[in-house]
């Protein structure tokens, strides 16, 4: 199963450590293990754009789709087994202490 997991900031999560940021370690343990499929940082919420199409007319707006302190910072694609893998694999992720992750199965079309 495709895991989408949700790389997100947290103000309330404990201080960023760079020297405890293990991610280059959490990838190329997804790798070992065949689970990766993409993943990657997002640019910062100023650089976002949120899209509507209303009564036919385009309306673009400046910033992400939500007034929030919490923001997505990234994400991964993994192919794990079952969510309790997903869910072991998030754990491990260094966000998982410094901010959160949400963690959704995918649900491919026509099924």
């Amino acid at each position: 199963m495709r895991f989408l997991l949700l790389i997100c900031d947290d103000p309330e999560a404990e201080p960023y450590r760079p020297e405890e940021d293990d991610i280059v370690d959490w990838v190329g343990e997804n790798d070992r293990r065949g689970l990766s499929v993409v993943g990657d940082r997002l640019r910062p919420v100023e650089d976002a754009r949120t899209v509507r199409v209303r009564s036919s007319q385009l309306l673009v707006t400046d910033g992400p789709f939500a007034e929030t302190q919490e923001h997505i910072a990234g994400f991964d694609v993994l192919e794990c087994a079952d969510l309790d893998e997903a869910l072991q694999r998030a754990a491990a992720h260094p966000m998982a202490r410094f901010g959160r992750i949400e963690v959704r199965a995918t649900w491919p079309l026509g099924i």
